[in-house]
Formats: C-alpha cells, sequence, structure tokens
C-alpha cells in the first residue's frame, strides 16, 4: 500500500508561478513511475504530466509542455510538479498518482493508476 499526499496548491495570479509537491509513504518508491493529473469542475480528470521510475523520461501533456516541469527525488519519497507562466485554465484540483512499474513511454491514462493523493487546489486568477 501507498499513500501519497500532496501539498503546494494555492491561489496564484495568470503569469505566476507554483510548485507542487508529492510525498509517498513506503520504501519502494522507486518502484513506482509517477504523474501528476488534473480535474476542473465539470470536466473529467486528465493527465499533466508523468516521469519514469528513475526520472530519466519525462512526458506532458500539450496544454502544459513547456510551462510545467515534472521532477523527483527518489532519496526524499517525492515528486514535484513545477509550474510556470500559469494561465486561467490551469485551474483545477491536482492529484498525485502512482503506477508500480510502468514502463511505457506513452502519456497515462486514469485507469493505470495505481493509487491517488487526494489532491491539492490550484486557481489561478486574472
Amino acid at each position: 500500500q501507498v499513500q501519497l499526499v500532496e501539498s503546494g496548491g494555492g491561489l496564484v495570479q495568470a503569469g505566476g508561478s507554483l510548485r507542487l509537491s508529492c510525498v509517498a509513504s513506503g520504501r519502494t518508491f522507486s518502484s513506482y513511475a509517477m504523474a501528476w493529473f488534473r480535474q476542473a469542475p465539470g470536466k473529467e480528470r486528465e493527465f499533466v504530466a508523468g516521469i519514469s521510475l528513475s526520472g530519466a523520461r519525462k512526458n506532458y501533456a500539450g496544454s502544459v509542455s513547456g510551462r510545467f516541469t515534472i521532477s523527483r527525488d527518489n532519496a526524499k519519497n517525492t515528486v514535484y510538479l513545477q509550474m510556470n507562466n500559469l494561465r486561467l485554465e490551469d485551474t483545477a484540483d491536482y492529484y498525485c498518482a502512482a503506477n508500480y512499474g510502468r514502463l511505457s513511454a506513452n502519456n497515462w491514462s486514469p485507469g493505470e493508476v495505481d493509487y491517488w493523493g487526494q489532491g491539492a487546489q490550484v486557481t489561478v486568477s486574472s
């Protein structure tokens, strides 16, 4: 069992930055590929960014590519999402996600997720 706890959400003006963190419980963090998803009110949950077990491979949704950066620190059991140049449409609840042993280089689908965090709210204002 893995527990994921997000932090770092909040209110930010358009064009600003935020960094989300997700700390995982357990001693096998490096065995899990990690990702961030988001869900805006009235919309389906969507993939934002993913990172491989070692952190060597990353992939992004087209809507955030070039603005968001995913990273991980396996020594700290933590995955990060640095969000720059935030836009109004980035407003959503952001969820940390884990998949045991995922090797695919493709963007994630929600059905692949083994564990979810509780979510962190990000609100971008004009």
